[in-house]
């Protein structure tokens, strides 16, 4: 991003000196005006009176310390209050329009979707009591909005929250017009009560810079205008590194037994099976809701959501990796990934809420022990990298591999001042200031991670799925039975990847394991193998095709990687064209299966063992609020035939012709505590088998 240092534009009376606190006052009707790409520098404290502004399109920082402030006065140079607060300071969005987009670094060189930030440092609290009106756009996330309310003392009654988004909170729990507040260590959201003034736990007012904030969405939609967000920023000193520890955990220490399907309960009396969602575990040999694992590896636990406490982005690409005495000071060594830009939150009435959709970056490294557990090694993200720029007000969720204690190292803690950056795109390398300009462009040697991304686009070109293969030195091939970079796909993916044989193509030993939005294979024993890439949607007209060696893009139209290998494709049928691809390429999508490979495959073109039928994504899931079981069938399923037997083999129901165009509800008896086998069969012979253990 080029910078013009103090580009400003002065519409006013000028700014002066003023005494020892503040190097920058800017008196009534001074305008300010920091241009998109400035970068203002004010070593000292900053006043800005009665109605004189601060129109921030850029970046600006505010550095000092001792008594330096940041205030903003009324007419007779009493600090405003949020009564008469606003309009002084204010952080501007630049293209309204593009809230939605992303800031990669494959589609332009110049960031589609840039705004004001703001950085403070060196200042006590006492000395911030300033107001600044941020500005805010975001893609609806469903029935409750995910959101970091970064601003000391923010109040979520009618002088704040409810007046600066026209919605009034109230405090009904699942009413969708609470505010609710994420507990790590409960793993429950916390009950925030809008009508108390009290500094009580649940309170109405907001100290905790940190803080995963849901907003109940009934009649908020964030997407559809830009709304002005009012507040006193964080000093420094109130954002205290963070300890990565006891997530889903019991007061004596002990981990929260979920119970089995997650029908536990929290003190709110939600399922935990109802909310909690971790797409890590599973795809790293676990199974969903394992409450089994003592040492707290399994699934739901050591998650732990965080919002972004300041006004500024948050860079998170390189806290997996010790940079040492002159890096940021994060080395998560036991990091899983990154879960970010959650989508279709969906609700229940009096149960809880899960997403349909969320980005996912996952850590390896080119050592062969995931998230560089060595001091040193360098650990690489894949997957969505691009989304690991946190917006100001952005939220984000890290999954650690176990609950290791940071004494005596210090290596669960979680630095946010050294992740500030006013870039729009992951640092990867270079200085970590908030300063520091993109990542480098340069490949790494010979020992990489590559990375492919699948972009699925319809007609119009625009995407709508994605998945990535992974390969890299010590990777895992097939099913593993330990952490991995993998990630496992909703069943709404509409694109995604199946896990892999030894000897390529589908691992039919895995039921529900399979479906993956990262998957990853080792570059040595696995090239010239394929791994099965299969769409869900007609929609899908094409992909296109995303290459990254160490997390960073090749140039437009590379096929050969570092090792001298790149990634193929071609169409699961015999006698298919086998196709190079390069970055930045497309390819017409005109059938449902495809295989990948890294490295040429031999000459015989072998499709794996067990190739010829790919694995079915029907299943049957149980229904808390019904308390029920269905059955949801695969997409490509027009009509089953449903059998239910008890564990005596006896055929206590079945129907035919069920159309699957719907799900379907498994009808037992609640009064009677039994196990059943239910076999759901297509009209085309695939058959699905599940246990149901009431």
């Amino acid at each position: 991003m080029k910078k013009n240092l103090l580009t400003l534009t002065l519409l006013g009376a000028c700014l002066s000196a003023n005494a020892q606190t503040t190097l920058s006052f800017l008196d009534t009707s001074a305008k300010v005006y920091v241009g998109k790409n400035a970068l203002v520098y004010n070593g000292g404290g900053m006043t800005i009176k009665n109605d004189a502004q601060v129109l921030n399109y850029g970046n600006v920082m505010i550095v000092g310390g001792g008594s330096d402030v940041f205030k903003t006065l009324d007419a007779s140079n009493n600090p405003k209050t949020e009564t008469n607060a606003g309009g002084n300071f204010i952080n501007k969005i630049n293209e309204t329009t593009a809230y939605n987009l992303v800031n990669s670094a494959n589609s332009s060189t110049t960031p589609v979707y840039t705004y004001g930030q703001l950085y403070i440092s060196g200042l006590s609290q006492n000395n911030v009591d300033g107001f600044v009106d941020q500005e805010l756009r975001a893609v609806k996330h469903g029935s409750y909005q995910q959101i970091a309310l970064p601003f000391f003392k923010k109040t979520f009654s009618t002088l704040g929250l409810v007046t600066e988004l026209g919605k009034t909170f109230g405090n009904t729990r699942w009413s969708q017009n609470e505010i609710l507040k994420w507990n790590n260590k409960y793993a429950r959201f916390d009950f925030v009560d809008v009508a108390s003034k009290t500094l009580a736990a649940n309170s109405s007012t907001n100290e905790n810079a940190t803080g995963y904030y849901i907003l109940g969405a009934k009649n908020l939609d964030l997407s559809t205008k830009v709304y002005t967000i009012k507040g006193i920023p964080f000093a420094e000193e109130n954002i205290p590194n963070a300890k990565l520890e006891d997530a889903g955990t019991n007061a004596d220490g002990s981990y929260i037994n979920y119970g089995a399907s997650g029908v536990n309960k929290n003190i709110y009396n939600e399922r935990y099976n109802s909310y909690l969602q971790d797409g890590f575990h599973i795809a790293s040999g676990g199974s969903a809701w394992d409450v089994s694992d003592a040492n707290g590896k399994g699934f739901g636990k050591n998650l732990y959501q965080f919002g972004n406490p300041f006004l500024t982005n948050l860079d998170l690409s390189r806290i997996a990796y010790n940079e040492g005495a002159s890096g940021d000071g994060n080395f998560l060594s036991n990091i899983y990934g990154i879960r970010l830009e959650v989508s279709g939150v969906q609700y229940t009435t009096n149960v809880g809420g899960g997403s349909t959709s969320y980005k996912y970056v996952t850590f390896t490294n080119t050592s062969g022990i995931p998230g560089g557990a060595t001091g040193g090694t360098p650990s690489v993200p894949v997957g969505d990298v691009d989304y690991m720029m946190v917006r100001p007000m952005g939220t984000f969720v890290i999954k650690m591999k176990d609950n290791t204690k940071s004494s005596p190292s210090a290596e669960r803690l979680l630095d946010f001042k050294t992740l500030r950056r006013f870039q729009y795109y992951p640092r990867l390398s270079n200085s970590y200031s908030v300063t520091a300009s993109r990542m480098s462009s340069k490949v790494a040697g010979s020992s990489t991670t590559k990375q492919l991304g699948i972009i699925a686009l319809d007609a119009n070109g625009n995407e709508i799925g994605k998945t990535y293969y992974v390969v890299y030195a010590d990777a895992i091939t097939g099913h593993p039975d330990k952490e991995t970079s993998q990630v496992t796909a909703f069943s709404d993916n509409i694109v995604g990847t199946y896990e892999e044989a030894v000897a390529g193509g589908y691992d039919y030993n895995q039921t529900n394991k399979y479906w993956l939005y990262i998957n990853e294979a080792n570059e040595s024993s696995f090239k010239g193998k394929n791994i099965k890439l299969v769409n869900y949607s007609t929609n899908i007209k094409s992909y296109k095709f995303e290459i990254r060696e160490d997390a960073k893009l090749v140039n437009e139209g590379t096929h050969a990687l570092s090792s001298g290998e790149g990634f193929y494709l071609r169409k699961s049928v015999a006698n298919s064209e086998l196709v190079s691809l390069k970055q930045g390429d497309t390819f017409v999508v005109d059938g449902t299966e495809y295989d990948l490979y890294y490295g040429k495959p031999d000459a015989s073109g072998t499709l794996g063992t067990a190739d010829g039928v790919t694995p079915s994504r029907t299943k049957i899931v149980y229904i808390q609020e019904a308390d029920k079981y269905i059955v949801k069938f695969d997409p490509n399923w027009k009509k089953a035939d449903v059998y239910i037997h008890d564990m005596s083999g006896k055929l206590i129901f079945s129907e035919k012709n069920v159309s699957a165009s719907s799900d379907y509800l498994i009808r037992l008896d609640n009064g009677v505590n039994n196990t059943y086998i239910v076999n759901v069969v297509s009209e085309l012979g695939v058959k699905v088998t599940s246990k149901i253990i009431k």
